[in-house]
């Protein structure tokens, strides 16, 4: 099954409640209408309404089941409410006056109905940067107990073909601490998609072939991770080709449970994971969808600003799922 039909299936009649702060984006209004008239989610738009609904009409849009919110409008008693959250939430960080300007701005606002129970998961980025969506995330919502950073996985899909890579979107360099974080989360996000995860921590060596800092760096964090998950398949060092082609695998890392059978690929850094999903998307023809926000207590997803309204509708469907796991 397509990785989307399966996750439509796990998600219909769940009631998942999807926010998009940039309401008045026409990729955002066009996705959020198909997303309501599928049955998958229950969009909130964020906007002027008058403009939302011109964007609509412009698009041929049909706006039934979308909930288009005014932050302009909300009702001063439920402002009050979400200004006293922001301001407990941030413990003194800012005062009352510096969170009423925060919440000015639709990210902020966004993300505060999503910490408020009012929406499980939040979709931005078609107009904004990275660090608009994320910032609010990590100051509001915060990492999951047990987790100290986020990451950003991409799922590659071709046919029936499916992989989780990671880190490509979120830490420049990490140590290895992090980089048995990115593994443990990563496997968790394969979860969500229906793949057992079999994780590979990648190198340009392969068990001990070639040494160096680099090198170092990830065999300490494939024992950290090993150490923190012992339930999960987790092994490296290992290059690309002992993780994926099985006869490189058992003759390269023989008696390994991931070797020649990885589906979750930990890069060593963000320049190599950037650099590795782009070819395969482009070389390989797979399907890049994310990138799919890891640690976060609460989903949040970044586009990519030259995402397309598709992409758009199947980000918020992979953003609904995770509020289901």
């Amino acid at each position: 099954m397509d990785l989307f039909e399966s996750l439509s299936q796990k998600i219909t009649g769940q009631d998942q409640t999807i926010v998009f702060p940039e309401g008045t984006e026409p990729r955002i209004v066009g996705a959020a209408a198909r997303l309501a008239a599928d049955g998958l989610v229950k969009p909130i738009v964020l906007g002027a309404t008058d403009k939302v609904q011109a964007v609509a009409k412009d698009l041929n849009a049909d706006l039934a089941g979308v909930q288009v919110l005014d932050p302009a409008t909300y009702p001063a008693e439920d402002k009050q409410a979400m200004l006293d959250s922001l301001v407990e939430r941030r413990k003194g960080k800012n005062t009352p006056e510096q969170a009423a300007k925060m919440l000015e701005d639709e990210n902020y606002f966004g993300t505060m109905l999503v910490y408020m129970g009012k929406a499980d998961g939040m979709v931005s980025g078609a107009v904004h940067p990275t660090g608009d969506t994320v910032r609010p995330a990590l100051q509001i919502i915060k990492t999951k107990p047990g987790s100290h950073r986020i990451s950003g996985a991409f799922i590659m899909q071709k046919g029936e073909e499916r992989y989780v890579f990671a880190d490509c979107a979120i830490n420049i360099d990490p140590d290895a601490d992090t980089l048995a974080e990115i593994a443990t989360q990563s496997a968790a996000t394969a979860k969500v998609f229906d793949i057992d995860p079999k994780v590979a921590m990648l190198s340009f060596s392969t068990k001990g072939s070639a040494k160096g800092d680099m090198v170092t760096k990830v065999q300490e964090a494939t024992a950290k991770a090993q150490a923190a998950a012992p339930e999960l398949a987790i092994d490296g060092e290992m290059q690309f080709d002992a993780a994926f082609v099985e006869k490189v695998g058992l003759q390269k890392a023989p008696g390994s449970k991931v070797a020649g059978h990885a589906n979750v690929f930990v890069f060593p850094e963000l320049q190599s994971g950037n650099i590795g999903y782009k070819i395969a998307q482009r070389f390989g023809h797979f399907e890049a969808v994310g990138p799919v926000l890891q640690g976060l207590n609460k989903p949040v997803s970044d586009l990519s600003r030259g995402c397309s309204e598709e992409d758009v509708y199947k980000v918020a469907i992979i953003t609904a799922a995770q509020g289901l796991a």
